[in-house]
């Protein structure tokens, strides 16, 4: 297990607004942005912890996660309510703080978009195929929260329209790929072995276009006081 896994205890220091701002952006395959040690350790405790069960755990998706709709998890306000660290985590990454880090940085404008945090769980026999995340999606974060000898191996494909890998994210406990979604943001995860669980957080700004709200941190932007 890798020293950026947290231990019980521990609070931290949420410094994504600050590594980003300092963070240079690659422009191949298009442009992103890797960064490491990106939630606070209570956050990452809590997210390891989380249990949702079997049926949340994905293999084969067919290359689509929408496939398993009815089982995907979500930090949800619920969720939010249950655990004090999902709570601070959302809050921090929804503060104006961190919005007007990701505007200033990734040049895309959030005021209307709302958070989405969902928890994915993948094993072996699991693999995407290549899409952009383009539409109501205005910034995709890809954290990385798998533990074990060869997690640092899973991380996120960023590829061609034809399904090829030219640079792949790293898989180190706590790291992100970073990017803001177009016509060519196209990204994956080429089939390989998952010995274990390959534990993910993706942190998703959608717009008002966004039908489902129950996935929402904090609800509709605009409808929120």
């Amino acid at each position: 297990m890798c020293s950026h896994v947290p231990m019980p205890g521990q609070s931290g220091h949420f410094a994504l607004p600050d590594s980003l701002a300092h963070t240079p952006i690659s422009s191949h395959p298009f442009p992103h942005w890797m960064l490491e040690n990106v939630l606070e350790p209570a956050a990452c405790e809590a997210l390891l912890e989380w249990n949702p069960g079997e049926a949340a755990i994905a293999g084969d998706v067919g290359g689509r996660r929408e496939t398993r709709n009815a089982f995907r998890v979500f930090v949800d306000p619920p969720a939010r309510a249950r655990d004090a660290r999902l709570d601070r985590m959302a809050r921090q990454l929804d503060s104006e703080v961190m919005r007007r880090t990701f505007e200033t940085v990734c040049k895309s404008p959030l005021e209307e978009a709302a958070l989405r945090l969902e928890l994915c769980l993948d094993t072996d026999g699991f693999w995407l195929e290549p899409h952009t995340d383009i539409g109501a999606k205005k910034l995709t974060l890809l954290i990385s929260l798998s533990t074990g000898e060869e997690a640092g191996q899973w991380g996120t494909d960023l590829m061609t329209p034809q399904g090829e890998s030219v640079a792949r994210a790293s898989g180190v406990f706590n790291s992100a790929v970073l990017f803001i979604p177009s016509d060519k943001t196209w990204h994956g995860f080429v089939q390989r072995p998952i010995r274990g669980t390959r534990r993910t957080l993706i942190v998703n700004f959608v717009d008002k276009n966004w039908r489902a709200v129950h996935e929402l941190a904090f609800g509709p932007r605009m409808a929120r006081s």
